[in-house]
């Protein structure tokens, strides 16, 4: 230490030189440094959500959760994978290596479940992949609240109105509207009058999900004109629905209204007493 001190005495302008070059080093590596108050500290992660309806945590785990943590362990630059598994519904949390490109990150796990989704169980939807966000993210949460419209109406409001717009501004990676009273159109079946009309519970859920959708029915051509000809068949309300024909019986048609009542409602809420 005494000579490295004495040599700092002895050749006091290289020290005073060197000095200077590292100040101004330090100045131009400064001056190009990214500034952030809030760093991410999140590694490159990838969420995989897939919803099972019906489908109890254990069998989801073990049909669903497990093939895709094993179809995705294998993948290149993946350092840890998550999940949970709730009823109806895994959760499974890709985390790549420091660095990795985020965007190249979630092509390899598409592709990876690409591979998988051929060996689920039919109940299960396909794999998707959430949004992109990190730990970092800001959540807001704020309500919607009306003295003259009731829950279905402001929950239809939320979902097809406030969500979209939300979604269409720049930094906002997903909206998740929850409450209210989810709107659906239900078939309220009675068993006497199936009985009565020999029809089958199958043959009515065949039925009602037969009853909204449109057909293409080709092209017509008159000189040099083409026009699409489509039979329209998406019901609007619940009266549509029952309009729609059933079964057969000798020349009688059974329509759905005759085996069953179609209302407008809200979806069975879950957690709510």
């Amino acid at each position: 230490m005494k000579r490295l001190i004495q040599w700092s005495i002895d050749h006091h302008w290289m020290v005073i030189a060197l000095s200077l070059l590292l100040l101004g080093a330090g100045l131009w590596i400064a001056r190009d440094m990214p500034v952030d108050v809030f760093p991410d500290l999140t590694a490159p992660t990838v969420t995989v959500l897939t919803e099972g309806h019906g489908m109890a945590p254990d069998e989801m785990e073990a049909l669903v959760t497990f093939p895709i943590e094993a179809a995705i362990n294998g993948a290149s630059g993946v350092r840890r994978v998550r999940s949970a598994t709730a009823v109806g519904i895994a959760v499974v949390w890709v985390e790549f290596d420091w660095g990795t490109d985020i965007f190249g990150a979630r092509q390899i796990v598409a592709e990876k479940l690409a591979l998988v989704s051929g060996s689920l169980p039919p109940q299960v939807e396909r794999p998707i992949l959430a949004p992109i966000s990190s730990i970092m993210g800001e959540i807001l949460f704020f309500s919607i609240s009306s003295d003259a419209d009731d829950p279905l109406t402001l929950r239809t409001l939320a979902d097809t109105i406030v969500r979209r717009r939300l979604l269409a501004v720049a930094g906002v990676s997903q909206v998740t509207p929850i409450g209210g009273a989810e709107r659906q159109f239900q078939v309220i079946a009675h068993p006497d009058q199936l009985r009565a009309n020999n029809i089958t519970v199958t043959e009515l859920l065949d039925a009602v999900r037969g009853a909204s959708q449109n057909t293409s029915a080709g092209i017509y051509t008159e000189g040099p004109q083409e026009y699409v000809l489509q039979t329209i068949g998406r019901v609007r309300t619940p009266g549509e629905i029952g309009d729609s024909v059933l079964a057969l019986r000798g020349a009688r048609s059974v329509l759905i209204r005759d085996v069953a009542d179609v209302v407008e409602g809200g979806a069975l809420k879950r957690g709510e007493g």
